[in-house]
């Protein structure tokens, strides 16, 4: 079975089992047409403003952007303590990131493979008088210094050879990455899909399979699907999410929400007859608007997301 069956499988499990989260599947076809239009209109490419992106006169550096960003691209657990409640933690990371490429060039294989927790707070900018930065920033050195190595290791510190081992298939290329622990989500393999998807989206390669992506479990989906009315919560887990409660990594609820919204999306993507990763991307950028912002997702400490 294909890796990417496997997720769709766990999650229409971990959905049909489901004690907290329910999918309302009256609503699907009706939000379907609501979001068609916007799949139109959402962009199809890293915005060159937050990101590091220069496919034709530097490939190696545009793969070491992808993959720094994506080694690092979890925090939201952490965000609202670093960046504020309403503040994208996200276009703060990827934005220090690519100011730093710009003005600096790539980091090579060999320093990421050295990066200490100080190192993370420099480089994204994070006040070291704030535990909560720290404690991100200690998680950030291990993925940086993870992923340094395993380029080294593999692909003689050159990040467009890994990409290249992929082999034009987004399915290999989430294999190749699990093997660094941080990337090893299972069953949702956020991350590492999330990583195809970008290098797509970079224009520095093409997988032939990019379409069988499921959507990126993390904690905006399923905060975007809930307040659209396709996902309602049970009245203790919106209260603990709704006061800013943690949810523990790996629990039923948190779980739950993640499996949920991938299973959402695998619905309408059936509605609408397209990927699901179109989807996720069309409710990611729906999710940035300020009516969304202004309402707590829930918090979990993870290195997933």
């Amino acid at each position: 079975m294909s890796f990417f069956n496997i997720v769709r499988g766990a999650c229409a499990r971990i959905v049909r089992d489901a004690r907290y989260v329910r999918i309302e599947a009256d609503r699907i076809e009706d939000y379907a047409r609501a979001l068609a239009p916007a799949l139109a209109t959402t962009p199809l490419a890293l915005d060159p403003a937050l990101h590091y992106v220069d496919p034709e006169t530097d490939p190696e550096g545009t793969a070491a952007f992808v993959l720094t960003l994506d080694s690092v691209n979890f925090g939201s657990g952490w965000f609202p303590d670093i960046v504020g409640p309403t503040a994208s933690g996200y276009g703060a990371v990827a934005g220090r990131l690519a100011q730093h490429f710009r003005e600096d060039g790539p980091i090579p294989a060999d320093r990421l493979a050295t990066v200490t927790p100080q190192d993370a707070l420099d480089l994204f900018g994070f006040n070291p008088a704030n535990p909560a930065a720290v404690e991100l920033a200690e998680l950030y050195a291990l993925a940086l210094s993870d992923l340094g190595g395993f380029v080294l290791d593999n692909h003689d510190g050159r990040f467009l050879e890994l990409v290249n081992a992929a082999d034009g298939s987004a399915e290999r290329l989430a294999t190749i990455l699990w093997r660094m622990p941080l990337f090893e989500d299972s069953p949702f393999y956020k991350r590492a899909q999330i990583t195809a998807a970008d290098l797509a989206l970079s224009g520095i390669t093409a997988f032939t399979d990019l379409g069988r992506l499921t959507a990126f479990a993390d904690n905006l989906l399923p905060h975007v699907l809930r307040h659209d009315g396709v996902l309602t919560y049970a009245p203790e887990l919106a209260e603990r999410i709704d006061r800013g409660d943690f949810l523990p990594p790996g629990s039923r609820e948190e779980t739950e929400l993640r499996a949920a919204a991938v299973h959402a999306v695998e619905l309408l993507s059936a509605a609408l007859g397209v990927p699901a990763v179109l989807i996720d991307r069309v409710l990611w950028h729906r999710g940035q608007q300020p009516e969304y912002r202004a309402k707590p997702r829930h918090r979990t400490k993870t290195a997933y997301y």
